[in-house]
């Protein structure tokens, strides 16, 4: 009922010619702003840019970010692609959070393109998000797309609703993680895992 409702409201907007921009420029207003000032007169239009981007990952499809880079192999250890720098937007407040995703899998006839796991991280950070989702929506779209033994996914971030506003905590952080097949099952494995991402190298 409540996707219904969100709908037809949507629908209205559109129908009304509602737009980002013409939105910002009311909150500008409501906010006590004028709107019309120098600093002001192009801000809706930059907004609207600016959230276009920041959502873009609604528009995004995984599969056509792979693009096909999913390689048949004979490789049975843990592939893990560290500190994967991201952005997004928390949906109660729609303020940013960042950090960085550690992401592991491990394949069994199957690998994907390196540079493709921060492309999905991206597809489902450029939404509005919270952390938690985030985190189960990238192990589950690389479970899904290369069928592995298991994938395993550690998220750390800071949310500037807990910066700027509320509990003003500017040095927390939250820590997620997806644990699906292997990962889960096997401790060692998970082990294994959170081990590798902890340790520091000269390699990088």
């Amino acid at each position: 009922m409540k996707k219904n409702n969100a709908a037809v409201r949507v629908m209205t907007l559109k129908r009304e010619g509602r737009s980002i921009e013409t939105n910002i420029r009311e909150l500008l207003a409501q906010l006590g702003e004028d709107p019309e000032r120098e600093g002001l007169s192009n801000t809706p239009q930059r907004v609207d840019k600016a959230m276009r981007f920041l959502t873009s990952g609604y528009h995004m499809d995984p599969a056509k970010v792979v693009n096909g880079a999913l390689y048949s192999v004979k490789y049975d250890e843990m592939v893990i692609v560290k500190d994967i720098e991201f952005f997004s937007l928390c949906e109660h407040h729609m303020l940013p959070f960042f950090g960085k995703m550690h992401v592991a899998y491990l394949p069994t006839n199957r690998v994907i393109g390196l540079s493709k796991i921060p492309r999905i991280v991206d597809v489902f950070a450029r939404r509005l998000q919270i952390q938690e989702r985030l985190t189960q929506e990238v192990a589950q779209t690389i479970q899904a797309m290369i069928e592995p033994l298991g994938v395993g996914v550690v998220c750390e971030a800071r949310h500037f609703c807990m910066m700027m506003r509320g509990v003003e905590k500017q040095h927390s952080g939250a820590i997620t993680s997806a644990m699906l097949g292997a990962f889960r099952e096997r401790k060692e494995t998970r082990d294994e895992f959170l081990s590798l991402i902890s340790r520091k190298s000269d390699a990088f």
